[in-house]
């Protein structure tokens, strides 16, 4: 039986590298080093420009926004509760009119102190002064009806009616002799009855005329009836009343200031019509000029019910409007509202102060903060730079706080105050807004990269 893996080993031998020719095929060898120092270089540049990236985003430190601090009552161990509120004028006056009209002048803007009693703005008149005008004739015709009544007849009026009756009287007494004469002839049968009867309708004629003559002369002796006065004069009242009214409505078209205050808002302008009810921000405006003292302040202030109870009428308490975080205002605990806030868990209370400026306005926020007892303190506290104390570093005698401009690193030398293990005042060298590096100071190095954690 044939073999048949001979030639598969002859094949194999054939395959065999020759002895003669070890050592002398060996590329992968001579390029190795190569190969070496283009890894080396790739792994450099790699770090090269991790570092450069890192400097680029630079380092990651905390900072603090230097500001100035103060030594204030609200920090004192007598401060029992601090909370915030809003400044409200005691007193807000919505200045109306009394009647109804159109604009014709306004002489004030937002923000003019006014005096009590000036002139604020004008309606227009023309209607008033006609009111006026008429009250005025209807008084003065009244008047002169109860002068007459009151003074009674004239002597002309008396001597007229003396004349009256003496006219009376002397046709009285022809007629009586005409008569006795009349009554003759007819008895004798020299007249008819007919004149006998004429004689006597005359004489009763003239005898009524005579008793008329009378009664009118001592009506005009007697004068008016005091019935008659007294309906004039109350005519006479009703007269000047409706005059009085009269001119009330015409100075009505003149509005001015109740009290000293200054203009919070002017709510009309000239040709507007002022009415004396509200009817809507498009019609009649009920109301011109919105007035306050500024001299009367209060700090309007919600309470939480848990903190109610350590506060009480008229307590003490300091007032910083946040405007202004330099200045005090001493105040006191003046209104506490009846009743509570149910959906707020609040009760709320007004701190009137003392002694407001031209700083203070309405509906800015300020802190209230209440106090045991009342305290000396002044009305700007004095302020002073605090910063840490691991902030500063000493090198070279001098003592240096590192700062962030333009994103990198400034050394800065500072002169310190007083202070304590924590905290330390610097008197020259910060100024408040800087941008104080606090951590990592073992780290930073002038003008490296650094940025805020």
């Amino acid at each position: 039986m044939p073999k048949i893996q001979e030639p598969v080993s002859d094949e194999l031998k054939n395959l065999q590298i020759d002895p003669a020719m070890k050592g002398t095929f060996t590329p992968s060898r001579r390029r190795r080093p190569w190969l070496m120092l283009l890894l080396a270089a790739i792994l450099v540049g790699g770090g090269l420009f991790a570092l450069a990236l890192f400097r680029n985003r630079g380092l990651e430190v905390q900072t603090l926004r230097v500001a100035l601090q103060t030594d204030s009552p609200e920090n004192s161990t007598a401060a029992v509760l601090t909370a915030g509120g809003y400044i409200v004028a005691h007193h807000k006056i919505q200045l109306g009119s009394k009647v109804m009209g159109k604009v014709s002048w306004i002489g004030v803007e937002k923000g003019d102190f006014v005096r009590k009693g000036q002139l604020l703005v004008k309606l227009e008149d023309q209607e008033y002064r006609a009111r006026v005008d008429e009250s005025q004739a209807m008084l003065l015709a009244a008047q002169e009806r109860l002068s007459e009544l009151e003074n009674g007849s004239r002597p002309q009026e008396i001597a007229r009616g003396k004349a009256d009756l003496d006219l009376a009287q002397a046709n009285l007494r022809n007629a009586e002799v005409t008569l006795t004469r009349t009554e003759r002839l007819v008895r004798d049968g020299l007249m008819p009855q007919q004149n006998l009867d004429d004689a006597k309708a005359r004489y009763d004629v003239v005898k009524s005329q005579v008793e008329s003559a009378h009664k009118s002369l001592d009506l005009w002796q007697i004068g008016p009836r005091e019935e008659q006065v007294r309906t004039q004069r109350a005519t006479v009242r009703n007269s000047q009343a409706s005059l009085e009214f009269a001119k009330t409505q015409l100075d009505a078209t003149e509005i001015r200031a109740p009290i000293d205050g200054t203009v919070l808002e002017r709510l009309v302008e000239r040709g507007e019509m002022v009415t004396t009810s509200f009817v809507g921000d498009r019609g009649a405006k009920s109301s011109v000029v919105s007035l306050a003292d500024l001299k009367d302040l209060q700090v309007e202030i919600d309470i939480s019910q848990s903190d109610f109870a350590r506060l009480k009428m008229s307590q003490p308490a300091v007032i910083v409007p946040e405007a202004f975080a330099d200045r005090r205002y001493e105040g006191h605990l003046e209104e506490i509202a009846p009743e509570a806030n149910r959906q707020k868990a609040t009760v709320q209370v007004k701190v009137k102060v003392a002694a407001p400026d031209s700083y203070l306005r309405p509906e800015m926020n300020a802190k209230v903060t209440f106090l045991k007892e009342a305290i000396k303190f002044e009305a700007v506290a004095p302020s002073k730079i605090m910063i840490p104390r691991r902030a500063v570093i000493s090198r070279n005698g001098k003592q240096i706080v590192y700062l962030i401009n333009g994103g990198k690193a400034v050394g800065r030398e500072v002169k310190l105050g007083a202070g304590n293990d924590t905290t330390v005042e610097i008197t020259n060298g910060l100024s408040v807004g800087d941008t104080l590096i606090v951590s990592d100071l073992d780290k930073v190095e002038e003008g490296a990269a650094v940025k805020a954690r």
